[in-house]
């Protein structure tokens, strides 16, 4: 079967969204086990946005909307796109009928309006909303109605984001805070959870898939696989060692330097390119970094080309670009971007330094192993910081305790995390005023507020740029370039369309 290595040449991550062409008639049956970077934090993907948390439990739970292959929002629980008001304030939602939950219930509108005040109370990006949303009521069995105080564009692309997920659950679980009880629509349930070892996802017999064929994320969700296994491996030499032996149908986010490894062995590499960006996420909320001056420092002293070049390695991987998005996206806009220094300015930085008075506290730096490019960007950034005179500290943790310790402002100054590209400016986290790093100034809602009232796709990507320069004038996190993700898939696995978050309905295993 030929290398799936064609995709590092896709020019971004919405082509490889596309239909896949399959060479076998997709059988029913079959077991895979996904090997993964770690545990997850949670299973609850309202509470989370790690991206970890997004590819299980988007096979346990749905939401009302999602996006197709080309990134535009498409039904999944409703029936239909919202009927919007001519003002912009009330959306107007119907439901699909005859959806089961995998506790045997039946969704009705009820259960969306419990599930979705729970999302405004308990998540990032249900938070942002609920800062416009005024009511969610049902209208009828199958109808939902949002009324928000202000016109908001990006609603319908937040409704449709797989973490801090707006999913849709049994509104006697809503209530919960943590969930314990995990219970969706999706087209595989939750069999059993060993934490540290396995978590054992099933075919859930009453799925009422979408008609058609499939269309990215949404479309027709087939279910051929019997069971999905999602195993955490951590260590990164290890998962590159499990994808050359093929002891795994899929494993996910290998080191982009294992490539020709990979191609040499029993599983065939899948590179999405571009895929999207590492940032380092400042807390502006307390510590060193609440002092605008010091973040500025930060900004300055960083290389952004000799942290991608240790972490990637070929330029084949990645490229140094200031912009949030990249040129081929309509976000793309170089507003603000003087800022960004591809080989550090030191001797601005100790200025910035000194200007803030700084008191040789130590500068603490959240990360973690499980994501390796992370870690060799966080010591060639201790270096050129410490060239700046700041004393940093390494604080190394286990991915689940990096998305539980950056919910604390007192134990990080920066946490290092990445993202794929998002269809929506508005998803990226720190947008919301309640994502870890707690952004929230004049200027930032300033922009963002006018970006987000704006319906006009034209003015909406001039006032983007807005938003990218107070990012840049106010530096709640530093993006460091663009890079290409890698991962494995075995020959005998067929049906999976490449993804930032890769899925498994759809798939099947074949004999060769």
């Amino acid at each position: 079967m030929m290398k799936r290595t064609a995709l590092a040449v896709a020019t971004s991550v919405v082509a490889l969204l596309s239909l896949n062409g399959v060479a076998h008639a997709q059988s029913r049956g079959g077991i895979i086990d996904v090997a993964t970077i770690g545990e997850p934090p949670t299973l609850d993907p309202m509470a989370s946005t790690a991206d970890l948390v997004g590819i299980v439990t988007q096979h346990i739970f749905e939401t009302l909307y999602t996006f197709d292959a080309k990134w535009g929002a498409t039904p999944l629980l409703a029936a239909a796109l919202p009927t919007i008001s001519e003002d912009g304030t009330v959306y107007t939602i119907p439901l699909r009928t005859g959806i089961k939950f995998h506790d045997g219930s039946t969704m009705g509108a009820a259960d969306v309006v419990a599930s979705l005040e729970r999302w405004t109370r308990i998540a990032t990006r249900g938070k942002q909303a609920g800062e416009v949303i005024t009511g969610i009521a049902a209208t009828d069995e199958a109808t939902v109605t949002i009324t928000l105080s202000k016109p908001y564009a990006p609603l319908v692309a937040l409704l449709s984001l797989n973490n801090a997920a707006a999913i849709v659950i049994p509104a006697a679980n809503a209530a919960q805070d943590p969930l314990e009880s995990f219970v969706g629509t999706g087209p595989y349930k939750l069999e059993d959870r060993v934490p540290d070892q396995y978590i054992q996802l099933v075919r859930f017999d009453d799925y009422q898939s979408l008609g058609g064929e499939p269309n990215g994320y949404g479309g027709a969700r087939n279910q051929y696989l019997d069971e999905i296994r999602f195993v955490p491996v951590p260590d990164p030499s290890t998962r590159i060692g499990v994808a050359m032996a093929g002891q795994y149908d899929y494993i996910d986010q290998l080191p982009v330097e294992s490539f020709a490894q990979i191609e040499s062995g029993a599983t065939d590499p899948v590179v999405l390119a571009p895929f999207g960006w590492p940032v380092f996420m400042m807390n502006t909320k307390e510590g060193l970094n609440s002092d605008i001056r010091v973040r500025k420092a930060i900004q300055a002293a960083l290389a952004p080309e000799d942290m991608m070049i240790a972490a990637f390695g070929s330029e084949d991987f990645f490229s140094i670009d200031a912009a949030w998005y990249p040129d081929s996206f309509v976000w793309h806009t170089e507003a603000g971007t003087d800022a960004y220094k591809p080989l550090g300015d030191t001797e601005t930085a100790k200025a910035l330094l000194a200007e803030a008075g700084y008191d040789g506290s130590p500068l603490r730096i959240l990360t973690s192993r499980q994501y390796e490019f992370h870690y060799k960007m966080a010591l060639v950034a201790q270096a050129y910081l410490e060239a700046a005179g700041f004393k940093v500290q390494m604080d190394v943790v286990e991915w689940a305790t990096l998305t539980t310790n950056r919910a604390d402002p007192a134990l990080w100054d920066i946490y290092i995390t990445h993202s794929p590209f998002l269809p929506e400016p508005s998803l990226m986290g720190l947008m919301s005023d309640t994502s870890p790093g707690w952004w929230a100034t004049d200027a930032k809602h300033q922009a963002v507020e006018a970006f987000n009232a704006e319906s006009d796709p034209a003015k909406r990507v001039a006032l983007f740029a807005e938003v990218q320069k107070v990012i840049y004038d106010e530096v709640p996190g530093y993006k460091v370039g663009n890079f290409n993700a890698l991962a494995a898939q075995s020959p005998d696995l067929e049906g999976v369309t490449p993804a930032p978050w890769p899925y498994f309905w759809n798939a099947y295993v074949t004999a060769e």
